[in-house]
């Protein structure tokens, strides 16, 4: 069995250092140039701001109306009751446009009423996590949380989890908007912007990444098959390296790698390991089943 990917130790370890889960979320704007931008034109469905919905908690505070003060919880059709106004329909809107609606509607009694709105719990957010986490299912999601904490309640990443995962969101127009985050720049490389924060009926996907077999023969230390994780993208270089490098009798002139097409057939790239090594020619990325032979030298 191959070791521990010492990555995926650094993730266990991630989730155990405490303080690590509040990582901030830099919501640069669009279009912004960074050496580090990976998030894709659209990511506005990422960073826009709650959407009440029914069974959240509301706290209403008018200015200088404390009469008018009320704590309502939102009905199952989205709606509210308030003394003067009934029934006001603030589901699907945002905290600042209720206030606004409210505003409005109270202006025949108040001009320029000052609403202020706080939501006092979150009961309509539920988010899906599915695949490589120990605990899949759906969760709350109470305040404003991050993807590594959401994350975190379901128990952390699996040894097998990809190093891809994905967020998907209903954007408002009905479109689903995705948006792929690279656990490596994210934990590894800091970059904090990958920490989205998420919203309601997102759906975490933590794909299970496939172990690839790779078998590296002839002269070498330690030939043999290499299991390796098909998101590593293992390279002929990297394989050679990891089968204990070359022997003594190793010829760089006389490597063949060994390939079959999805037809069955079989096809022998020689390959220069002095060319790569020189920058003559780009290491090989490596597919399941290849079969890398070392020859051995004639002098």
């Amino acid at each position: 069995m191959p070791k521990k990917d010492s990555f995926f130790r650094l993730v266990m370890l991630f989730f155990l250092t405490a303080g690590l889960l509040g990582i901030g979320f830099s919501q640069n704007k669009p279009g912004e140039n960074s050496a580090q931008e990976t998030l894709p034109a659209g990511r506005e469905y990422f960073i826009r701001e709650y959407i009440i919905g029914p069974r959240d908690l509301l706290e209403i505070k008018v200015f200088e109306l404390p009469e008018f003060d009320h704590t309502v919880r939102v009905s199952e059709d989205g709606s509210i009751t308030l003394p003067l106004l009934g029934n006001v329909q603030v589901g699907g809107l945002t905290k600042e446009k209720v206030e606004q609606k409210i505003a409005d509607l109270l202006d025949r009694y108040v001009k320029k009423a000052q609403v202020s709105v706080f939501i006092k719990e979150y009961q309509s957010s539920r988010v899906a996590i599915i695949g490589a986490v120990e605990k899949p299912g759906m969760y709350e999601l109470v305040g404003r949380q991050s993807l590594l904490q959401m994350i975190s309640q379901a128990g952390g990443f699996k040894e097998n989890a990809a190093n891809e995962i994905y967020v998907l969101r209903e954007g408002q127009d009905g479109n689903t908007a995705s948006i792929s985050i690279d656990l490596e720049d994210l934990l590894l490389n800091g970059d904090q912007r990958l920490n989205i924060p998420l919203q309601p009926n997102d759906v975490i996907n933590i794909p299970v990444d496939k172990l690839i077999t790779i078998y590296v023969f002839g002269q070498v230390r330690n030939p043999g098959a290499l299991q390796v994780k098909m998101s590593k993208k293992i390279t002929l270089l990297q394989a050679i390296a990891q089968a204990g490098g070359l022997s003594e009798n190793a010829s760089k002139r006389g490597v063949i790698v060994k390939r079959k097409d999805k037809a069955g057939k079989e096809t022998n790239l020689r390959v220069n390991l002095n060319d790569i090594i020189k920058g003559k020619r780009k290491d090989i990325p490596l597919r399941e089943g290849d079969v890398v032979i070392v020859k051995e030298s004639i002098f």
